[in-house]
């Protein structure tokens, strides 16, 4: 199986040697600007008389500033989604630049690793297994960033980040309850988890206008859905044929409308661990979920090859104007990172408008949930192919993203070119230039924080409204409708078995969902039952017990 491939080829990477790094010197306060080599000298004099009574320093120290390497480099992963514009590449461009000069200052340089956005956990794994993964990798899988660390294939970080005078600034931008997020049951640091700047996930977004010219009211559960889409499809009021109903992009917030379990907190936790195939065999709500998703496919309503759909194509058909419903991330419709889609089919379809609807009510109880990320985002962690001190340079990297020289200009830009001052609040100059200059990389080089560098969450929401003129009540209708009704958040505890079995579980479910999908609607209680029995001999009921031990102590 895959996974035993990767265990053995992992097996090879971990016999890697690892180098000494050099010494440290002390700390300096929070956000305190870089020392020269003479100002650390001078400092660390000072602070040797004094040694009676000081604290003894941590032996590696993290705070951006307190340290001045001696020309040491890092490499680190950079989602590409191929995105750069003309003059610029994903590595060499404006704001890689900027973080080379500012980390120059402490004696670090970066290099960046370039790794297709959506081939990330493949790619991630073979470069762990082949000894050449970056010193900074990153994935939004725990369990896979976890199992590293069980195999001794990475460090523990809490000797760069738990001593009271390291990584002061990460401390107080990320928090103790998202940097524990990273940590296992025994304490140890396996990885630095991103804050999201939101919990918001998941939209449904439909054709307003083919409704309104239908004479039909906004869908508020799955048969009202199924009626609008069937006349999109088949009654076009646009004349267009070969329409594409819908397309489920993510089905996080489509789960919670057939969810069983959603009503019980405990439940959703054991189910709620970031991966799908758990909800799949544990919430008996999920056969009426993907007997729904048959019916659309067999009514010729889902894109028939949407399992072969990249979401290059799948965006495609929202700005062709070809698409009708789909559900996909929070604010995806106006969002400049992910193109702004709905400016697009604007300017293709003037009379076009595609907008984000309410959550509909659970089919069995007659709440309102809504699916919702947990606390923490990415997580990235450090290789044992990476030195001691290179470790430390990494962590003193991280340390600096989130200070406010560090991501909050990433993110943001600088004030007057990019952003005015508002109450506090970055507003927005030119969205258009923004876009351009540095919104197409700005969430991938910022990786302590996921949706950007913000201290609220109301914060959040009025710089985000701002960044689409024109549209900013999109924008605030779109997290309001994603924050609706019950948050049922995504856990973020991994139990011990999940790192071993999961890669065998995701691949019964790749199989097995498209089966269940399109096969003949007489045809699926066969396919949904072979593809319980196929979860159970692969083991998930020990995953599923493992979970409930957890969250009932």
């Amino acid at each position: 199986m895959k996974n035993k491939v990767l265990k053995n080829s992992l097996a090879i990477a971990l016999a890697a040697t690892m180098v000494v790094g050099c010494g440290s010197t002390a700390p300096a306060e929070t956000g305190a600007e870089p020392k020269t080599e003479t100002q650390t000298q001078t400092a660390t004099s000072t602070e040797s008389t004094d040694s009676a009574t000081a604290a003894e320093a941590s032996k590696y120290q993290t705070t951006y500033g307190s340290k001045q390497f001696d020309n040491v480099t890092i490499t680190v992963e950079l989602f590409d989604r191929s995105n750069a514009p003309d003059g610029s590449t994903i590595t060499d461009n404006k704001w890689t630049k900027y973080v080379n000069e500012q980390m120059n200052k402490v004696g670090i340089n970066v290099e960046f690793v370039p790794v297709p956005r959506w081939d990330e956990v493949t790619k991630m794994q073979a470069m762990v297994a082949s000894q050449t993964a970056p010193d900074l990798t990153l994935t939004y899988t725990y369990a896979y960033a976890e199992d590293y660390y069980n195999q001794g294939g990475t460090w523990n970080l809490s000797e760069f980040i738990d001593g009271a005078d390291q990584a002061l600034n990460m401390k107080k931008y990320l928090g103790s309850d998202v940097i524990d997020i990273g940590r296992n049951e025994s304490g140890e640091l396996y990885g630095i988890v991103a804050k999201r700047a939101t919990t918001a996930k998941s939209n449904f977004f439909i054709r307003k206008d083919w409704l309104d010219k239908l004479g039909l009211e906004i869908p508020t559960n799955p048969d009202e859905l199924y009626t609008a889409l069937d006349k999109m499809v088949h009654e076009n009021p646009d004349g267009m044929t070969g329409v594409s109903g819908a397309i489920i992009w993510n089905g996080w917030n489509l789960k919670q409308v057939f969810s069983k379990i959603a009503g019980d907190p405990l439940k959703v936790n054991v189910c709620g661990g970031g991966e799908d195939v758990i909800q799949d065999y544990y919430d008996p709500g999920m056969y009426d979920y993907y007997q729904f998703l048959n019916k659309l496919y067999n009514g010729g309503i889902l894109h028939q090859e949407y399992y072969n759909l990249a979401e290059d194509d799948f965006k495609s058909e929202i700005v062709t104007g070809n698409l009708g419903f789909c559900e996909y991330s929070v604010n995806g419709n106006v969002d400049v990172l992910r193109g702004s889609l709905l400016k697009t089919l604007k300017e293709n379809v003037s009379d076009a408008d595609f907008v984000s609807i309410p959550q509909f009510k659970n089919i069995n109880d007659g709440q309102v949930y809504s699916a919702a990320y947990g606390a923490g985002g990415l997580i990235a962690f450090c290789p044992k192919t990476a030195s001691e001190e290179v470790v430390e340079a990494c962590m003193t990297y991280l340390d600096w993203m989130c200070t406010e020289d560090g991501g909050f200009v990433l993110y943001h830009g600088f004030e007057g070119e990019h952003y005015d001052m508002v109450d506090g609040v970055p507003v927005v100059k030119d969205a258009e230039y923004n876009a351009q200059d540095k919104d197409w990389i700005r969430t991938d080089l910022f990786i302590v924080g996921n949706q950007g560098y913000f201290e609220t969450v109301d914060d959040f929401n009025k710089c985000t409204s701002k960044e689409a003129p024109g549209y900013e009540d999109y924008v605030i209708q779109n997290y309001e409708y994603a924050l609706a009704g019950t948050l049922n958040h995504d856990a973020s505890y991994t139990s011990p078995s999940t790192a071993d079995l999961i890669t065998d579980l995701n691949i019964a479910k790749d199989d097995y969902q498209v089966k269940m999908i399109t096969c003949a609607p007489e045809e699926f209680d066969q396919m949904y039952n072979e593809y319980m029995d196929e979860l159970k001999s692969v083991g998930i009921d020990t995953i599923i017990s493992e979970r409930e031990e957890h969250y009932n102590n």
